[in-house]
């Protein structure tokens, strides 16, 4: 309806605007016809002129010839009709065309209804064609939610069973508030859900709507700031009064930072729109006035940027952490979104959960999706085991590059590097085990050695990080060993071991002569009102001592990573051969070059067109990779 009369404003605006222009035009063709009075009264007395048409001074006209012509006559020539009748000029009168009063009324106001039109069109604009029209500002965008459009319920979240507990308690005490109450019990004010991006806090928001009986409000923090100073505030002061209406109830804000960040961070005055805003909310949520009924469930993936008074029990009385699952969460989620799509019978979410590490509920959701859509390209009618291994491949790895065409010494060396990387990597004993290596350009790495741990790592311990920077380096000393060269492709690998050893010595406390001191500076993310004032407290003496340190790492890994590399030069060998023949090999195959035989070949792999009969073996599990940069 609002678009409807947008687009009707529009065309009465383009139509008044061409009406217009046309009388100018209209107007300028009957100044090329006008005759001045000289000649006017010359031509009556030459008997030029047939009839004339008096209206007031204006004097229309016909000549003897057939031809028109308009004149102006002034006010002060009294004799003008005794010279026409003398003559035998024929004369006819009409009283001045007058415009009507509405007429004149509108002409006056048109260019201030034009200027009040564009400005409310503008303001829509502004506001995003909210409910309300221009005047609006200051009414909430909250959108409340009934039964019937919400029907997500806890049944259709998992992963996350500590969350739901601490969430489904509140959904207890809006059914059943005396049973709380009787034991000197209040419900909470504020539950604020933390956890990293796409770990379902707002589908559990949405399943807390489903499960409550109760209205539910759903906002955006973005929703409440505007350009205009006041305006977030006013919105705030709307969406509680509604709140209040309708408790017991629930407002559930959606990336809470956006409008609660710490105030006093811009450097400037505080009459900023942002901390406005959040000084309303402060106030509705625990104030003068009790909001008895009105449970407030915000979340957010930055609670460190978050306001401290917003934080305080009495606003947010508990925090709810909604971490990434674990192996029996993922294996739920997977569940949950496999009912959407046709399972074949060989697909186990048991196997996928232990190959999926580190995946949150989104990326479960994507990798169902992935599947899904590659048994659609094969035609099949039930995706399979094979369909998810492709789809986990293309998450973790990246999108294969077949159009690309590598010469072929930069395939050797790609090949030699990604042996260099599994071999150091099934030689030592707390790596990740090797689960894939392909030469087949990925993403933006020209080939990939995939680890996959085999169960879920909480922290690692010295020896597991030391190895793993010895695994990083295996490519590059594959490289000088086999090919006699050094290339830009390990430029990565060489981040991230420098990575890993400076975090070893200035963080967590894992250097022999350094002890355990941290002597990091501030290198998060800058926060403006709390990183501005932070100070050095590390000399640059000690900071010498460190990059020793951290070299002395290094180097001692290089070593370790060259030395296994010349002892087993006919496996790395071998298993170059085999990337150059087939360019991807798995974890058996691996296994059968470091046992010193022949590996064995790939298994087929059905064309997409028809269906696949088997699906390959399961790999056990996924997280880090030691990647190749293009």
């Amino acid at each position: 309806m609002n678009n409807m009369f947008k687009t009707v404003a529009i065309w009465l605006i383009i139509g008044m605007v061409l009406m217009m222009v046309f009388q100018q035009f209209g107007q300028r063709r009957v100044v090329a016809s006008h005759m001045e009075f000289s000649a006017f009264v010359q031509e009556v007395k030459s008997g030029a002129i047939e009839r004339v048409q008096l209206e007031g001074n204006t004097i229309k006209g016909r000549r003897t010839d057939g031809t028109t012509f308009t004149t102006y006559a002034p006010s002060n020539y009294l004799w003008l009709v005794d010279d026409l009748l003398k003559h035998n000029v024929r004369v006819d009168a009409k009283p001045p065309e007058e415009p009507s009063m509405l007429t004149s009324i509108f002409i006056s106001w048109f260019p201030m209804l034009l200027l009040i039109g564009v400005w409310i069109f503008f303001m829509r604009q502004m506001q995003g064609g909210g409910k309300g029209g221009a005047f609006s500002f200051g009414k909430s965008r909250a959108r409340m939610l009934d039964e019937s459009a919400n029907t997500v319920t806890f049944a259709d979240v998992a992963g996350c069973d500590e969350a739901k507990e601490e969430v489904a308690e509140l959904v207890e005490f809006l059914r059943d508030p005396g049973r709380f109450q009787k034991l000197g019990g209040r419900i909470p004010r504020g539950v604020l859900m933390v956890g990293s991006p796409g770990t379902g806090k707002t589908l559990l928001a949405k399943a807390i709507a489903g499960e409550a009986k109760v209205p539910f409000f759903s906002i955006s923090g973005s929703d409440f700031v505007e350009m205009f100073v006041g305006v977030g505030a006013a919105r705030v002061r709307d969406m509680f009064e509604q709140a209040k209406k309708n408790a017991p109830c629930i407002i559930f804000i959606d990336e809470i930072d956006a409008v609660g960040r710490q105030r006093g961070a811009g450097l400037g005055g505080g009459n900023d729109e942002r901390e406005q805003t959040l000084n309303q909310l402060l106030v509705e949520m625990d104030g003068f006035e009790a909001n008895s009924g009105v449970i407030v469930i915000a979340a957010t993936n930055r609670p460190d940027v978050l306001d401290p008074a917003l934080l305080r029990p009495g606003r947010f009385d508990r925090q709810v952490v909604v971490p990434l699952p674990d192996i029996r969460g993922r294996e739920q989620i997977l569940m949950v979104h496999m009912r959407k799509v046709p399972i074949a019978p060989d697909v186990r979410a048991d196997v996928l959960a232990r190959g999926t590490p580190g995946f949150s509920g989104a990326d479960l959701a994507n990798l169902v999706n992935e599947a899904a859509l590659f048994a659609a390209r094969a035609n099949k009618r039930l995706v399979d085991m094979e369909d998810f291994e492709r789809a986990k491949d293309k998450i973790i790895m990246g999108a294969e590059r077949k159009s690309i065409v590598m010469p072929e010494h930069e395939r050797r060396n790609t090949a030699y590097h990604e042996a260099g990387h599994a071999v150091v990597a099934k030689l030592l004993p707390k790596t990740d085990p090797v689960h894939k290596v392909t030469i087949i350009p990925r993403g933006r790495a020209l080939g990939v050695t995939m680890q996959l741990p085999t169960e879920d790592r909480y922290s690692m311990d010295r020896e597991t990080i030391l190895q793993n920077i010895a695994v990083l380096f295996g490519g590059r000393i594959a490289e000088e060993v086999f090919m006699n060269q050094m290339t830009t492709g390990a430029s990565n690998d060489f981040q991230r071991a420098t990575e890993l050893a400076r975090r070893m010595v200035t963080e967590w406390g894992m250097s022999e002569n350094l002890g355990t001191m941290v002597y990091g500076e501030n290198e998060g993310e800058v926060f403006l009102g709390r990183s501005i004032t932070t100070h050095k407290n590390v000399s640059e003496a000690t900071m010498q001592k460190v990059d020793a340190e951290i070299r002395r790492i290094i180097d001692q890994q290089y070593a370790l990573a060259r030395r296994l590399i010349e002892e087993n030069r006919d496996k790395v060998e071998m298993m170059a051969q085999a990337l150059l023949e087939w360019e991807t090999i798995d974890a058996d195959q691996v296994n059968d070059i470091m046992a010193g035989r022949a590996p064995r070949p790939p298994k087929p792999v059905p064309p997409v067109s028809t269906p696949a009969d088997k699906a390959p073996p399961s790999a056990a599990a996924p997280t880090t990779k030691p990647a190749e940069e293009a």
